[in-house]
C-alpha cells in the first residue's frame, strides 16, 4: 500500500516533464512514462500477491487510458477531416454555381453587343435618312427665305428709285 501512495506522490513531477515535452514523441513519452511506473511498482520491495494485482490494475488502467486517448484523438481528426470535406464541397458547389452564372451572363453580353450592332448599323442608314430629310427641309426654308429677301430688296429698290427722282 505504501508503494501506490509513494507512486501518487512522483505523479505530479512525472506529468510536467511530459507536458514539457514536444507533441510529436507524445506517444514514445507515453509508453516510457508507462514502463517507468510499472516497472517502479515491480521494484517496490515486496514481491507478494497483492503487489501483482497492483500492478496489473495500473497496467490495465494506463492500457484503457491510452485506449481512450487514441480513440478521443482519432475521433478529433475525423471531425476535422469531415469539416475540411464539407468546406471543399461546399466551395465546390460554388465555384460550379458561380461558373454557370459567369457562362450565362457571357452568353447575354454576346447577345446584348449582337443586338447593339444591328441596331448601329440599322440605326445609322435611319439616322441618315432623317437627317437627310432635315437638311432637304432647311434648304427648302432657305430657298423661300432667299426668294423673299430678294422680292422685299426689289421692293426696296423700286421705292428708292421713286423717291430719287
Amino acid at each position: 500500500m505504501s508503494s501506490l501512495l509513494s507512486h501518487n506522490k512522483d505523479q505530479p513531477r512525472i506529468r510536467k516533464s511530459l507536458s514539457d515535452s514536444c507533441p510529436a514523441s507524445s506517444a514514445a513519452a507515453t509508453k516510457s512514462l508507462r514502463h517507468e511506473r510499472l516497472s517502479r511498482l515491480s521494484s517496490s520491495g515486496s514481491s507478494d500477491a497483492s503487489n501483482d494485482t497492483s500492478t496489473n490494475h495500473a497496467e490495465s488502467y494506463f492500457l484503457r487510458r491510452e485506449n481512450r486517448l487514441s480513440a478521443r484523438k482519432k475521433a478529433e481528426e475525423e471531425t476535422l477531416n469531415n469539416d475540411y470535406k464539407k468546406m471543399y464541397e461546399k466551395a465546390l458547389a460554388t465555384n460550379q454555381r458561380l461558373k454557370s452564372r459567369l457562362e450565362t451572363s457571357k452568353q447575354e453580353l454576346s447577345m446584348i453587343q449582337d443586338q447593339l450592332q444591328r441596331a448601329q448599323k440599322g440605326g445609322t442608314s435611319d439616322c441618315a435618312s432623317d437627317l437627310l430629310k432635315a437638311e432637304e427641309k432647311v434648304k427648302a426654308e432657305l430657298k423661300m427665305e432667299n426668294q423673299r429677301l430678294k422680292d422685299e430688296n426689289g421692293a426696296l429698290i423700286r421705292v428708292i428709285t421713286k423717291l430719287s427722282k
